[in-house]
């Protein structure tokens, strides 16, 4: 079976989230278990729809910490299936190891590809 990164991040082409974790990747990133695949953006520099079942939304990284116990919560719940489930970040700047190891820890609960995406600059 070919390998399968645990997290993929989705940030806009271009945008400070992508130009961060190029320059400066965390060390998830640079050992493969998070996937950097940027998105194409629209006219304002916002990430354009990609495919996938959006299980949670939430404004900016940080709030990943705040909730932790909900993102594990909606990633271990959401069941089988063949769309990959997605957690919406509205606006960031920049990601930290310890936000990526929250949305690691909740993929490790399921079988199903899960993308962080994010939408745009904060």
């Amino acid at each position: 079976m070919a390998y399968q990164p645990r997290l993929i991040v989705q940030p806009p082409l271009g945008g400070a989230v992508y130009r961060q974790l190029r320059e400066q990747a965390p060390p998830s990133v640079a050992s493969g278990d998070v996937v950097v695949d940027a998105g194409p953006t629209d006219a304002e520099g916002r990430l354009e729809a990609l495919p996938g079942q959006v299980v949670l939304s939430l404004p900016s990284p940080e709030a990943l910490k705040r909730e932790a116990e909900e993102v594990r919560h909606v990633i271990g719940q959401a069941g089988i299936g063949v769309e990959p489930l997605v957690v919406v970040v509205e606006a960031a700047e920049e990601l930290r190891e310890e936000e990526l190891a929250v949305l690691l820890d909740a993929a490790s609960h399921t079988e199903r590809a899960v993308i962080l995406r994010i939408m745009g600059d904060a």
